[in-house]
């Protein structure tokens, strides 16, 4: 799935790598992970680059939580990171334990989504997923600013259109020859449905939650079957609204010297009958891709937020009070003196 950025701003897609068209005006991002094409603006033409034979990965997946193995007889320090983020449960390392509690009492106080004294799993769930995407809010943080053009803390789609599309718009000329550019006309419409389904209230306006999603749709569950949606359009190339065995491997793989197929390819190919056609008629309808790109893996932050319950609720009440919290505190975060106790059990890499 693309989207333009203004200017020269480049943005982490799913894996975290970019990919852009650079010009004037404009830069052309994949964000959900793309077949790796790349286009430069050459002699006043954008020219596609060739893509590269390695595999590529469309699979979302939960950062860091999953790539972690949660260790309860060693220490509290995947708690921690679950909880504060990484970088964050580092910061609390440094303070006393009388300001790492003073700090969790206010963290808490915004964890209760509804103000009504209590922490629920699911409000506990929902910092912990907050928390791990913070980088998608940071990133979304240093671009508003280009978006914003009025300055009212908003971006309306007009906004947005102009800042991304102003150059084209302002002279199309340059972008008729180009047979195979990424088409700008197709673009512009698909980023407009996009925006529609993040702008939930409707007014085509987006506060920052709402332009996040917009951004970074594949982070939000209201906005999956438009990421679906996308991968469906950027697979199916004879567009009958399918993805067959060749399309998908075609996504991967450019098969540009005639030679033999990798190894890895074939392997592919074995996977899409086996696994990604679940019907067996030899392509793969929404659904289908749904279950290939969005797995229903093991949910890291629902499990830890069960944890964080169970481990904390005194009176069995199957939620936390800020006492509760508080008097657990060190399994929530760090400080200088539980910090001091993991660090002679820590290997040197982990320091």
């Amino acid at each position: 799935a693309y989207c333009l950025l203004p200017q020269q701003h480049t943005e982490k897609n799913v894996q975290g790598t970019t990919s852009t068209v650079k010009h004037p005006d404009l830069v052309l991002l994949s964000r959900t992970s793309r077949s790796g094409i790349a286009a430069l603006k050459t002699g006043g033409q954008l020219k596609t680059k060739a893509k590269p034979t390695i595999r590529k990965e469309r699979v979302l997946r939960d950062p860091e939580l999953s790539r972690q193995a949660h260790e309860d007889n060693k220490s509290f320090q995947y708690d921690h990171e679950a909880f504060l983020g990484k970088e964050e449960a580092k910061t609390f390392d440094q303070l006393t334990p009388e300001e790492s509690r003073d700090r969790l009492g206010k963290i808490v106080e915004r964890i209760d989504g509804d103000g009504d004294g209590y922490i629920t799993t699911a409000e506990l769930k929902d910092w912990i997923k907050r928390v791990q995407k913070r980088y998608v809010y940071e990133n979304v943080a240093k671009v508003w600013t280009d978006y914003d053009l009025n300055k009212d803390n908003r971006i309306s789609w007009d906004e947005y259109k102009q800042a991304t599309y102003g150059y084209y718009l302002a002279n199309p000329e340059e972008f008729q020859d180009d047979k195979d550019q990424f088409s700008f006309k197709k673009m512009l419409p698909r980023d407009e449905r996009r925006f529609k389904t993040a702008d939930l209230n409707g007014d085509m306006t987006a506060d920052k939650e709402e332009f996040t999603s917009f951004l970074h749709p594949e982070e939000f569950d209201h906005m999956k079957d438009i990421v679906v949606q996308e991968t469906l359009e950027d697979i199916d190339k004879n567009g009958d609204g399918y993805v067959d065995e060749d399309e998908y491997i075609a996504d991967m793989f450019s098969h540009e010297d005639g030679g033999p197929e990798p190894d890895w390819v074939k392997t592919e190919r074995e996977q899409f009958s086996d696994f990604r056609d679940l019907n067996k008629d030899g392509k793969m309808d929404k659904d289908e891709i749904r279950h290939w790109i969005m797995p229903q893996d093991y949910d890291h932050a629902q499990a830890e937020a069960r944890h964080l319950v169970y481990e904390s609720d005194q009176d069995k009440d199957q939620k936390l009070t800020k006492d509760e919290i508080l008097e657990n505190w060190n399994m929530f975060v760090g400080s200088q003196a539980t910090n001091y106790g993991e660090d002679l059990t820590r290997s040197h890499d982990e320091l």
